[in-house]
């Protein structure tokens, strides 16, 4: 029997490992939620409205129109492709998101944000928004995260030889 309180211990030792281990995987998951382009959320039709989805694009400066007395932001999107690697191929992002905003050919979503203006929201900026199609046509977003790349962006320096 002196081995009991041992094996307790061990014991309690692998439960507490594996609670840990189902935390760290979980919010993983939860905070590397995919995100849809415009022409994904475009290809998916009617079977996406009223499902909570999240959607990336290059947003529209001449389309923003806020109401400060109802903390109603509209503006509208443009596609941009998610694939890093044609990011890159095409300039970075900064380039990427200047060039949908001037192609008036790109797939474009109009979109609903109740709550206060956010700073960086500007023409070219990355939004990234979480929320519901409408059966308008219009997305509806709960959530509203924005990145502003600069597009004079200066190289990374060179590290001197020693």
């Amino acid at each position: 029997m002196a081995h009991s309180p041992r094996i307790k211990f061990i014991l309690g030792g692998v439960l507490i490992l594996a609670a840990v281990i189902y935390l760290i995987v979980s919010s993983t998951q939860a905070s590397a939620q995919y995100f849809l382009t415009i022409e994904e959320l475009n290809a998916k039709g009617e079977s996406i409205i009223g499902k909570n989805v999240r959607v990336s694009g290059a947003v529209l400066g001449d389309t923003i129109q806020y109401d400060p007395q109802s903390l109603t932001l509209q503006f509208s999107v443009a596609h941009v492709t998610a694939d890093n690697r044609e990011i890159e191929a095409q300039g970075g992002l900064a380039e990427v998101l200047y060039q949908a905003t001037i192609d008036p050919n790109r797939p474009r979503l109009q979109v609903i944000y109740h709550g206060p203006k956010p700073d960086l929201l500007r023409n070219e900026a990355q939004a990234i928004m979480t929320g519901k199609m409408g059966a308008d046509g219009i997305f509806y977003a709960d959530e509203l995260l924005l990145k502003c790349p600069t597009r004079y962006e200066e190289a990374v320096p060179v590290q001197a030889e020693g």
